[in-house]
């Protein structure tokens, strides 16, 4: 099922969404920081999320999202902290490399692959053989499951 909006608005929703779970208003400048574009790209983009009724965007104002907008932030948070959960325990990649990594990665997957990479952390993470091999090896310290790709569309 394809995604409603392209992977460059999916950043600027889970931007508006941790600015707004921060307590903070979601302000075209703080979003431009957070995007790490300039201020005009985002009066573009929040004109097109309003227009797709995911964000309420008024020039000069703070930005909301709506319900539909935040689902679909959520959404993308989600898979980005399953990915990045993946590539730090069961592939032993450092915490930065996952996070960037995480972040492209999110844009891209399917819920079903993204399915089956959190069901093969979780074997791996429960196999005594793989947390020797792990351990011996200077791999990824074993940790917690990952936990399934539910709600990920």
């Amino acid at each position: 099922m394809p995604r409603p909006v392209s992977a460059a608005l999916e950043d600027y929703l889970e931007a508006i969404a941790e600015l707004d779970g921060r307590g903070q208003p979601a302000r075209s400048r703080d979003i431009a920081a957070r995007v790490g574009v300039h201020k005009s790209t985002v009066t573009a983009a929040l004109r097109s999320l309003s227009a797709k009724g995911l964000a309420e965007y008024s020039p000069y104002s703070a930005v909301a999202l709506t319900d539909a907008g935040r689902r679909v932030a959520e959404q993308v948070r989600l898979r980005h902290c399953q990915l990045r959960r993946f590539l730090v325990d069961t592939l032993g990649m450092g915490a930065k490399a996952a996070d960037a990594a995480a972040c492209r990665l999110e844009h891209a997957i399917d819920r079903d692959c993204l399915d089956r990479l959190v069901r093969l952390g979780e074997f791996l993470e429960s196999s005594a053989e793989w947390r020797a091999w792990s351990a011996q090896s200077g791999g990824p310290a074993p940790g917690g499951a990952p936990g399934r790709a539910q709600g990920v569309e």
